[in-house]
């Protein structure tokens, strides 16, 4: 059945999967270029770029510790549940987490500028979700790409 809350719900998915993937493409490009948080991720002294990048940092040989999967596993859970919600209801469209708290002008926006930079988010959201896959793909398959250098 197709309905405006299904419709709804399906672009609520959409738009949380495009903010992810823009995060993660993001993530993945910077980290390849050498970029890493200064400083030790634990106590033992292990810095952060002493972690390979990708799959590599979760699963293999040289992967952060279970410890630290679990951190971030919960860390995204407490995001899921408390944070990246509308806690107000009073979204204006779907996908709307101000929660009446940041605005960075949204709301001097005319309804056609509004409009179109929430098409703009949307397509790249769909944009990121495309490349992260890439280079997923890409990593899993080797060899190397421009700009990304070896995988």
């Amino acid at each position: 059945d197709a309905d405006q809350e299904r419709f709804d719900r399906l672009r609520y998915v959409e738009i949380k999967h495009g903010r992810i993937c823009q995060l993660a493409f993001l993530g993945n490009i910077i980290t390849r270029a050498g970029i890493h948080l200064p400083g030790n991720i634990d106590t033992a002294g292990d810095s952060f770029d002493s972690y390979p990048n990708g799959f590599g940092a979760l699963f293999g040989p040289d992967a952060i510790p279970q410890d630290g999967r679990l951190q971030i596993l919960f860390f995204i859970g407490f995001l899921e549940l408390f944070v990246m919600k509308d806690v107000t209801g009073q979204g204006e469209f779907v996908g709307d987490f101000r929660n009446g708290f940041i605005d960075f002008g949204w709301d001097k926006f005319d309804e056609e500028t509004k409009l179109k930079k929430r098409a703009i988010e949307l397509n790249n959201g769909r944009a990121a979700m495309m490349g992260i896959l890439g280079l997923m793909v890409h990593e899993k398959l080797g060899g190397e790409l421009p700009i990304v250098g070896p995988m």
